[in-house]
């Protein structure tokens, strides 16, 4: 039986839900990171043989799973519109403020060129605070400069 990509990431989330799961458990499985894992396993990523069958394995999904899992992806899975999910909504709100901001700081760094999205790392961390704890989020991305002609 042929499984579509949304099909498999449907499977991974209840898989996920009804064994009490977390994203770092299956990770560790995997033996990727926490945040490459997670990407790959709701479709943004493609996975090798190994680390599908490690994740399907894990979550007791049916190997039709599997190769859905190692297909190249399409990325970007947002809608073009605002999203209204509150917390990826303050994400794309601190782009709109501070965007323009984080683009003139790098080309005052770097020059007139781009971070990369594909030679890039992502790491969220909880930072205790008595005040209520923090949301760290690190982009650690390539910078790309823009040749001349």
């Amino acid at each position: 039986m042929h499984m579509t990509r949304e099909e498999v990431t449907a499977a991974v989330l209840e898989a996920k839900r009804a064994k009490g799961l977390t994203w770092a458990q299956i990770a560790a499985a995997v033996g990727r990171h926490p945040v490459w894992t997670t990407s790959a396993l709701l479709g943004q990523q493609s996975m090798s043989e190994d680390e599908a069958t490690a994740a399907a394995g894990l979550l007791g999904l049916d190997a039709a799973c599997v190769a859905p899992l190692t297909d190249c992806p399409l990325k970007g899975s947002l809608e073009s519109e605002i999203p209204a999910d509150p917390l990826i909504y303050r994400l794309h709100e601190i782009t709109q403020v501070y965007g323009s901001t984080i683009k003139a700081l790098i080309h005052e760094e770097f020059g007139d060129g781009i971070m990369s999205a594909i030679d890039f790392e992502l790491d969220i961390e909880r930072v205790p605070d008595p005040k209520g704890d923090r949301v760290k989020i690190t982009y650690n991305g390539k910078f790309l400069p823009y040749r001349k002609w």
